[in-house]
């Protein structure tokens, strides 16, 4: 076995994609990489993610990364804005770093493409969708942008002793409203196209917020793509 396997924990099946062809392993909900590089798509939550991470150390992973879309809380993060936070932040109130020489090589390596933050990424149990929770949370920790996953991915990987990093790309910004997304995202990371078709459709208010939300996506998703030409295991020391 290599002496270094990465382990990339993704929420989403979309997130996953931008990562390359994957090869499902024996053991649900792990893939691989041409590369050897582990990836486990978990769908949305802490508790779903810290499962993904721990399957990825039992298969040989010696690094986790998590890797995806993230909520903007900083008013000067737009959409697509590509984050390499130095820590993460969990609902718990419990900090860990990153780790710092594969952070630095990484941004180093993706900076050559596109700008790049650091800062603190949040984890919070729910999504955040409105603008004041958003700047209530941006008031109260300072952090960049939150999502629902990668404390625990940090967390997992400070108990078993394995680096850790986290590259996430802001797919809505601070004064964007999101609609409830998690409800329509099934428990192996998939989205619910029809059933959220039919919400949409029955809230024609929704209608300008889900085009803004399909372009802020289409962002993140090349901000995505930008760092997959650096890719995070290639970046791992």
């Amino acid at each position: 076995m290599a002496l270094n396997v990465v382990g990339i924990v993704c929420a989403l099946a979309s997130e996953a994609r931008h990562l390359g062809p994957t090869v499902r392993l024996h053991e649900p909900p792990l893939q691989s990489l041409a590369d050897g590089t582990l990836v486990a798509v978990t769908g949305m939550g802490g508790s779903a993610a810290a499962a993904g991470s721990s399957a990825l150390i039992e298969a040989g992973a010696t690094a986790l990364a998590s890797w995806g879309m993230a909520g903007g809380l900083d008013p000067t993060l737009g959409a697509g804005a590509i984050l390499l936070p130095t820590e993460v932040i969990g609902s718990d109130g419990r900090h860990v770093n990153t780790a710092e020489a594969w952070r630095d090589r990484l941004s180093s390596a993706v900076a050559a493409l596109a700008p790049v933050r650091g800062g603190t990424l949040l984890t919070t149990p729910r999504a955040i969708g409105s603008v004041a929770d958003k700047a209530e949370l941006f008031r109260a920790t300072g952090a960049a942008a939150v999502d629902m996953e990668a404390a625990a991915v940090a967390q997992a990987a400070e108990v078993r002793g394995v680096r850790f990093a986290a590259l996430k790309a802001v797919s809505d910004e601070s004064g964007f409203v999101m609609p409830p997304l998690e409800d329509f995202i099934s428990s192996d990371g998939g989205f619910c196209l029809t059933p959220f078709a039919v919400y949409i459709a029955t809230r024609p208010w929704l209608w300008g917020t889900t085009l803004t939300l399909a372009r802020n996506s289409a962002k993140a998703s090349r901000a995505l793509c930008v760092a997959l030409e650096k890719r995070v295991n290639r970046a791992a020391p």
